[in-house]
Parts: structure tokens; C-alpha cells; sequence
């Protein structure tokens, strides 16, 4: 008798102690977020990961979704695409994620979709502009333009906003960059400007003197930069000390208040095309920019605005659905009206998106709105 008493204590007293090792998977809602956390394009993937947290907080500060707590799960994808299968192998094996937001370029993205796709699972790229992503199937969207929609809108702060018709690009040899350069010097001919050199350069270079050399020797009297803020930088910074009044058009993934502090005096009068301008009047862009401020003493770029309208999508989506069903999410997603900080978003048949481009221009150290 007393062994079964015995017995029957140390059951119970193991129960409660897995009750009170805090909140079950049925608890929470996990949700992944996978892009560079480390290397050149960090601050892309770390922006993902605080806008995530920050529209997560949101959602738990007033209850969570379906009366669970939100949780998100960092994967740092290296940038690299072997890193991203490996990632979204380990992602899809865990029942436990309602949908995964990222990854970062299309080339990572597009290898990483087809293991969501085929497990059912949404995904949500806040960057991915390649046009062939969303085809992957109906699980996989973009919260971001295809690219060509940028391209013409730089194409026309070029021609039209700056007023200029010799066209150089400068453009990293990826295949986002490659693409992407190609797009805009057909824009450019279509749109009655002119491209007189175009140089390819590989991401994270230093010296970027002898394709400067060339562009400048072509005449170029404006150039579109196909790069990040860490190729923009440098780049504007020796294309000045060689040619002060030359125009740049960069990307709206160039973007950042790291452009300011890298490129200094040499990225003023540099033009954008972007779907946020954190400067903004709109009292939710305000609030937005100051929590992030407040949380980690930045200020939001562009794409990392679109990872928090992301992860607004798939927790919407959710609490419509009603349950963690996969069908149900993606089905919600796919019929989402959306009220976010980077536009009013509604995806088509195909999982893309319209948005609104703002013209921006570095003037005194700050990013201001072309009116």
C-alpha cells in the first residue's frame, strides 16, 4: 500500500511540475522569420527579426490571436542558399509555425519556397522582387513589388524628377543585380533616355575606381545604382571625389540610415523610390518609427516597414481563419485587405502585390519627400 501511495506522489508531483514549466506549444503561436542575421546584409535580416517582435508584442500586448501568445523564431539564413533549405527543412518539420516570413533576395528566397510550398506552410517575403517567386505556388507571397515596378520608378526620378538622359548603372554581380540592371536599361531605352556604360561590380568591394573610370569616361551625367547601401556608399563617396555633380538613383533596399552615416556628404542629393518613408506624416507611421526607435535605436528602412506589415498580414490572417488549419491561413492571405504602414495591401492571383512609390532625396543629412 505504501508503495502505490508512494507511487501515486511522485506521479502527481511530476505532473505539476510539467504544468508549471510555463506555456505549452498549444499555448503559443510560433511564427519563423529567416534572413542574414550575420555578414554584409545583417541589417537586413536583423530589421526582419525587430519587426517582427515589435508587431508580435502589438498583438500580445492586447491578447495575442486566438487567445495565444505570439512567439518568433529567428533563423539566420547567412544570405546563403544552402543555409536557407537547410532552415526551411528544420522549419516545415515543426508543426508548430502558423507561417515563416522572409528571406531576403530572390535567389535565397526562391530556393527556400519550394519546401514551404510543398509542405503547406505560408510564406511571406517582405524583399523578394524576382517576378518568378510567387509563381512557386499558392503558399508563397510577396509583401514587395516585382522589380520592374521599382526599375521604372527609378527610372523615372533619372529621366523625368532629375531631368537627366545619359544613363550609367552600376550594378552587384548577383542575380537580383543582374536582373534587376538589365530591367532598368531596357526602361531606359523605352523611356526615351539613353545608356551609355554599364558596369558590374562584386558585392562588398572597395575600389570601385575603374568602373568609375568608365562610366564617368562615357559621359554619364546620372547613374543607377543596383546595390545596397554598402555598394551605394563607398561608391558615391569616390564618384564625387571625381565628378561632384554626377546624379545617383539608388534602390529602395539602399535605403537606410546606414547610407547616411557610411556615405556622408557624398550621398547628398541622392534620389530613392520607396513604399515608406519613415519621415512620414501618417499618424501610424509615426507611432511605428518611434516604437522602433524607442526598442532599438534605429530608425525602420523600407524593407524592414514591410516585414512588420508581413507579419500584420499573417496574424490577420490567422485570427480570420479562425484556427492554425493550413488551408484556412492561406486562404485568408490570399483574400486579406490590408491596412499597413507601406500601403493598402491586397494580393492578386499570384501572391504579388501594387503599392505606392514615394520619391525621396538625401538633402542635409536627412531622407526628405520630393513633392
Amino acid at each position: 500500500m505504501k508503495k502505490i501511495c508512494y507511487f501515486f506522489i511522485i506521479s502527481v508531483f511530476l505532473f505539476l511540475i510539467g504544468c508549471s514549466g510555463g506555456a505549452s506549444n498549444n499555448d503559443v503561436i510560433k511564427i519563423a522569420v529567416a534572413g542574414p542575421m550575420t555578414g554584409d546584409n545583417a541589417e537586413y535580416g536583423i530589421g526582419f527579426r525587430n519587426a517582427a517582435e515589435l508587431m508580435a508584442k502589438k498583438w500580445n500586448d492586447n491578447g495575442g490571436v486566438l487567445g495565444k501568445k505570439i512567439v518568433i523564431e529567428s533563423y539566420d539564413d547567412k544570405n546563403s542558399g544552402e543555409e536557407a533549405v537547410s532552415i526551411a527543412q528544420k522549419i516545415v518539420s515543426d508543426s508548430g509555425y502558423a507561417g515563416v516570413i522572409g528571406h531576403f533576395i530572390s535567389g535565397v528566397c526562391m530556393v527556400a519556397s519550394p519546401i514551404y510550398q510543398s509542405s503547406e506552410l505560408v510564406n511571406i517575403s517582405p524583399s523578394a522582387s524576382h517576378p518568378d517567386f510567387s509563381k512557386e505556388g499558392d503558399y508563397i507571397f510577396r509583401n514587395n513589388t516585382v522589380i520592374v515596378v521599382e526599375a521604372e520608378a527609378g527610372v523615372r526620378l533619372a529621366l523625368e524628377v532629375l531631368g537627366k538622359k545619359k544613363v550609367g548603372i552600376l550594378s552587384i554581380r548577383t542575380d537580383w543585380g543582374t536582373s534587376t540592371a538589365e530591367i532598368t536599361k531596357d526602361l531606359v531605352t523605352k523611356m526615351g533616355g539613353q545608356i551609355v556604360a554599364h558596369e558590374e561590380v562584386i558585392e562588398g568591394s572597395d575600389d570601385y575606381t575603374p568602373s568609375i573610370s568608365k562610366l564617368n569616361n562615357a559621359g554619364a551625367d546620372v547613374i543607377i545604382v543596383v546595390g545596397m547601401y554598402n555598394t551605394l556608399a563607398p561608391f558615391a563617396r569616390q564618384y564625387k571625389a571625381i565628378n561632384p555633380n554626377i546624379a545617383i538613383v539608388g534602390f529602395s533596399n539602399a535605403y537606410s540610415e546606414q547610407l547616411l552615416e557610411l556615405g556622408g556628404e557624398a550621398v547628398e542629393g541622392v534620389v530613392f523610390p520607396t513604399t515608406f518613408f519613415h519621415a512620414s506624416e501618417r499618424e501610424d507611421i509615426k507611432d511605428f518609427v518611434s516604437e522602433y526607435e524607442a526598442a532599438y535605436g534605429s530608425v525602420p528602412s523600407s524593407l524592414t516597414a514591410q516585414a512588420y506589415d508581413s507579419v500584420g498580414i499573417l496574424l490577420e490572417a490567422i485570427k480570420t481563419a479562425g484556427s492554425l488549419d493550413k488551408k484556412a491561413i492561406k486562404d485568408a492571405v490570399a483574400n486579406i485587405e490590408y491596412n499597413g504602414i507601406t500601403g493598402n495591401i491586397k494580393f492578386d492571383s499570384i501572391g504579388d502585390v501594387q503599392k505606392t512609390y514615394t520619391r525621396v532625396i538625401i538633402k542635409d543629412k536627412q531622407f526628405v519627400e520630393i513633392q
